[in-house]
């Protein structure tokens, strides 16, 4: 019986919008007994998405993983890589790297937990704002019950279309602001963290398409006195999830102050804008980390000093990173590997020059 393959890919922009896809009818295996082995690669034209290169505009797409449809029936959903014809991949393909980085090292199974904020908008405002003006202070939403709570019904359905895919999502909540919340994706290992991780905003792309919404990953989306959108990242390897392991979180903590100048560039493009030392984050000039700490870069729970071992939180990538990218950054810089990503795969900010001014004075005041 023939059946519907969607394939899904990135194509350049961000991992959050620029979100492509079609579809084909296959009829070559059954869909019970269908294995992302089996679906070919296919093509689309590069020059409508500016992913070409030269004259020849066809860009290759390579499934890698695929997932049950949450929306339609007798169907699939195949993510894909994108490479150019001579089989080199394509200049914003980040995942083959990050699982090579991941393969490199299998043994440590590095674990990882993102924390996705966003908001919901209409018409370029957060929904349920008034046209004019601002909602009552920041209070009374963060995992709030009440007339005073925007989009719960959208929330939930994206959180089970999720869970149909088999995507791991590990819950929600409403966040600080009205029409602000956030869904946890993890515990993943490796690769399957950015998977699910852009299989989620997929799937938020199909439900804000259905409703007329759109979903922002902007790191400071709303000015003033209202906290930015974040994606807190929890990362642990098989040595600090074991007994004693905390010093390898102490130990991952100190390699990470040696490289923070360059990780922070990884986390988000508009990411200072939201890290500024107010709103529970920290400078990005600076690394500090400390237990049960939010005003740090990192956070260490009370929890797992009290067991001795577990996991970290780093608290400065912004809602709209690569997770591919922030994922491999930070698994490479903690560890002190070689062959994480490099600055010079990101497009350079004008922020960055003052970012490095602030952190060399700071040095300098010690």
């Amino acid at each position: 019986m023939s059946w519907i393959a969607e394939y899904v890919w990135l194509s350049g922009q961000n991992t959050f919008t620029d979100l492509r896809s079609k579809y084909k009818t296959i009829t070559n295996v059954s869909i019970d007994k269908a294995t992302v082995k089996d679906m070919s690669k296919w093509n689309f034209d590069g020059s409508s998405t500016n992913q070409h290169r030269g004259s020849n505009t066809e860009i290759i797409i390579m499934p890698v993983a695929m997932y049950p449809h949450p929306f339609l029936d007798n169907a699939k959903v195949v993510l894909c890589e994108c490479y150019y014809p001579d089989g080199t991949p394509e200049k914003s393909n980040t995942r083959k790297r990050a699982k090579e980085l991941f393969d490199a090292h299998a043994e440590d199974e590095p674990m990882f937990g993102l924390e996705q904020e966003y908001f919901i908008m209409k018409n370029g405002r957060p929904l349920g704002w008034p046209e004019n003006g601002y909602p009552a202070p920041q209070g009374d939403y963060y995992c709030g019950n009440g007339a005073q709570v925007v989009g719960r019904e959208i929330v939930l359905e994206h959180y089970q279309a999720c869970l149909r895919m088999g995507l791991k999502l590990s819950g929600v909540n409403a966040e600080v602001a009205p029409a602000q919340w956030e869904y946890q994706v993890g515990p993943c290992i490796g690769i399957e963290q950015g998977d699910h991780m852009v299989m989620s905003r997929w799937v938020y792309q199909k439900i804000g398409e259905k409703y007329g919404l759109e979903i922002s990953y902007d790191a400071k989306p709303v000015k003033g006195d209202w906290n930015g959108t974040g994606c807190h990242t929890n990362f642990s390897t098989k040595a600090m999830r074991e007994e004693g392991g905390i010093k390898d979180i102490y130990a991952a903590c100190e390699n990470l102050k040696k490289t923070f100048l360059d990780d922070v560039k990884f986390y988000g493009a508009d990411n200072d804008q939201r890290m500024t030392g107010i709103h529970e984050t920290s400078k990005l000039s600076e690394f500090t980390y400390g237990i049960g700490t939010r005003h740090t870069s990192v956070r260490i729970g009370n929890d797992i000093k009290a067991d001795g071992k577990g996991y970290f939180e780093d608290r400065r990538p912004a809602a709209g990173v690569d997770p591919y990218l922030v994922t491999s950054r930070l698994y490479a810089s903690s560890m002190g590997y070689e062959g994480g990503p490099t600055v010079d795969m990101l497009e350079p900010k004008a922020w960055w020059k003052d970012l490095e001014a602030e952190a060399a004075a700071n040095a300098a005041s010690q």
